[in-house]
């Protein structure tokens, strides 16, 4: 099956996202793919880990700015940067999580999408 437009922009984005991660030593970064899931809300959700508040809010711009760096968008949405538990950046086809560990223990949404291609990536 042929990959279209925008399912290769996902694919571009995701890396991204991954990347901005790193940038500011997320951890336990995860890529779910939800392509070939029937009525998913988007193409892929990547999730991470931070240790602290701080670190949250410094993943959650690195993502934004490798982002618009490279494709100029910026998120679509952006919730929770207010409680620093969880910030979400929905960028419509990949919706980047990250979590501090003990809110993503809790909502789990790895174990929600448990029919997802799963590429876990190897902390730096």
């Amino acid at each position: 099956m042929k990959e279209t437009k925008a399912e290769a922009n996902s694919d571009i984005l995701a890396e991204l996202v991954v990347k901005g991660m790193q940038e500011k030593k997320a951890y336990d970064i995860v890529v779910l793919n939800l392509k070939s899931l029937k009525n998913a809300v988007s193409d892929y959700f990547v999730i991470a880990s931070a240790s602290s508040d701080s670190q949250l809010d410094a993943i959650a711009s690195s993502i934004e700015e490798e982002i618009y760096k490279a494709t100029r968008q910026n998120p679509w949405q952006s919730e929770g940067r207010t409680n620093k538990e969880w910030v979400l950046l929905d960028y419509v086809d990949v919706v980047a999580h990250v979590f501090l560990k003990d809110k993503r223990e809790f909502y789990a949404l790895e174990e929600l999408w448990g029919d997802a291609g799963i590429r876990r990536i190897e902390d730096a």
